[in-house]
């Protein structure tokens, strides 16, 4: 990893996702989550201020240890216990069935192997557990998918390997989930990058 990747891209990443409208949607759809939860792609700890009182512990996983340096403030004002796991061979270091709850916001776009993490996170639910997503990725209008597709290799270069074309529900199927709901809409901004899936999951036992 370099430079760029390690220091500069995180502080960027911050700054950007700290504006109003990253703001308004975490409050609106992070206000439902409860319980003990594992948050995949942490980074700066932005979530944090918008959980409910409902959440008794977050477990933190995100491979920048400069994101983390970020959320300390974030953290230690925390109504909850804040607690870092390791990602270890593409194994999240907690055990099976130990979690209430997965979130993910805007990080599916960027994990190099999707399918493998979906798979992982299914693992440390418990039975009855919930996987909570606000993620952006594939348009369904021609037009606007075509123009993310060219864009891709440049977005993936310059953005720490995030991608504008990933079908998100598609993958979450292919993962084993069950979509129980799911709410898609553009955000403020260029339609290349801001076509969002909002929703949750629950393991799809046939």
């Amino acid at each position: 990893m370099g430079y760029y990747e390690e220091q500069i891209l995180p502080r960027g990443i911050n700054w950007v996702m700290s504006g109003k409208i990253f703001r308004r949607l975490r409050a609106q759809y992070l206000q439902q989550v409860s319980g003990d939860i594992l948050e995949v792609g942490f980074g700066s700890g932005l979530n944090l201020p918008y959980y409910s009182s409902r959440v008794d512990r977050v477990y933190a996983l995100d491979p920048s240890r400069v994101a983390h340096r970020l959320a300390a403030q974030r953290i230690s004002v925390a109504p909850f216990p804040v607690e870092t796991v390791d990602l270890r061979e593409g194994i999240i270091d907690l055990p099976d069935h130990s979690v209430d709850q997965v979130v993910t916001t805007w990080t599916l776009c960027t994990i190099p192997d999707a399918l493998s993490a979906l798979k992982e996170m299914q693992r440390v639910l418990k039975p009855h557990g919930r996987y909570h997503f606000l993620e952006h990725g594939r348009s369904p209008e021609k037009r606007v998918s075509q123009w993310q597709d060219i864009w891709n290799p440049l977005q993936k270069r310059f953005a720490g390997g995030c991608h504008v074309n990933r079908p998100i529900r598609q993958l979450i199927i292919e993962s084993g989930f069950r979509i129980e709901s799911l709410n898609n809409f553009y955000m403020a901004g260029p339609k290349i990058f801001t076509y969002m899936y909002q929703g949750s999951a629950v393991l799809d036992r046939g």
